[in-house]
């Protein structure tokens, strides 16, 4: 009896441990994100400019600087949790928003929304929604054969999400990337986001994590197979569309403002398993915490590899994640 005790313990002060150590690490790389650039403070010069006494360096950096990271971070939790989920409905370790399709859907339509109604932004997310419903819709159908078949929704995700990325970049060049907001979007660019766009995100991810404390025990039970949730009574086709919705949700809300991010909804939930398990009441706001430190390092890793030049957060997440995606493949027997 005592060792189903111990290793009880054992696991909760390593979930403890992993909240802590990556909240620390959050708060590291926010005061390192502030420093990059030809304004540098102290990190106690910065807590004193914003709390206690005006300074001037500081103003700039909470300006300029902070949108960026707050942005990075409220698009890292909306794109991590929406590939937590993601995984749970697909029952595959291998779905994620990014790569199946639901991000190009959602952020073709924000391109032409941001681009022929500018005045709409506070609203793209909900348009974005939209896009990456009918994107889920078509996947979600196509994979369908007598159950859902990992092979072809990968292969019908990639397909779909080519099909949406290459209308969202034939529209950029066609108008020669005079509207600046959708090139953002297409360039998954997020340089120039301001308190505006903090505001916008912050508004839809919260909305989101509403919708996520209703699908903690759902996301459990779809870990079942059908036969055995039916028994004891879920209605498993309701409970799939219901989580579905919520992440749909999040992963086009980050879409309409970061743009589209492969591989970071793939990655994290696979790294949060390994720190607190497969219990969804953890995982999902363990990798909502996890993803936004994933997003934060990766945008500032392309700031300061190459300063005064960027390279996007996009490209170092497909770097990282596409020989990730591979070994993922490789491992798991289904797709042998």
């Amino acid at each position: 009896m005592g060792h189903p005790e111990k290793k009880k313990t054992a696991g909760t002060w390593k979930t403890v441990l992993a909240f802590a150590v990556t909240a620390v690490l959050l708060l590291v790389f926010m005061v390192l994100a502030a420093n990059i650039g030809g304004i540098k403070v102290t990190f106690v010069q910065l807590l004193r400019g914003i709390f206690a006494e005006y300074d001037e360096d500081v103003a700039i950096i909470v300006q300029l600087r902070f949108p960026r990271i707050f942005v990075a971070i409220l698009g890292g939790t909306a794109m991590a949790v929406a590939g937590v989920i993601t995984q749970a409905v697909m029952r595959s370790p291998l779905a994620d928003p990014g790569i199946i399709g639901i991000s190009a859907g959602s952020g073709f339509v924000a391109v032409l929304v941001t681009a022929f109604a500018p005045a709409l932004g506070a609203f793209s997310p909900l348009f974005s929604f939209a896009g990456g419903i009918l994107a889920f819709g078509i996947v979600y159908a196509l994979s369908w054969k007598g159950g859902l078949s990992p092979v072809r929704l990968i292969l019908i995700g990639i397909a779909v999400d080519a099909l949406f990325t290459g209308l969202s970049e034939a529209f950029n060049q066609m108008t020669g990337g005079n509207y600046s907001g959708a090139a953002s979007i297409v360039e998954s660019n997020i340089s120039l986001k301001n308190w505006d766009d903090v505001a916008t995100l912050a508004v839809y991810v919260c909305v989101g994590a509403v919708g996520c404390l209703f699908c903690l025990k759902k996301c459990n039970l779809l870990g079942l197979s059908d036969r055995l949730a039916c028994s004891i009574g879920v209605n498993v086709a309701k409970t799939r569309m219901q989580v579905s919705v919520v992440a749909v949700f999040l992963a086009s809300a980050a879409t309409a403002v970061v743009g589209s991010i492969s591989f970071l909804g793939l990655i994290v939930p696979h790294i949060a398993r390994l720190l607190v398990g497969n219990d969804h009441k953890k995982l999902i706001p363990y990798s909502a915490l996890l993803g936004a430190l994933f997003f934060l390092v990766a945008d500032t890793v392309g700031r300061w590899i190459a300063y005064p030049y960027e390279i996007g957060v996009s490209i170092i997440m497909s770097v990282v994640g596409g020989p990730l995606f591979i070994v993922l493949l490789l491992r798991s027997k289904k797709y042998a």
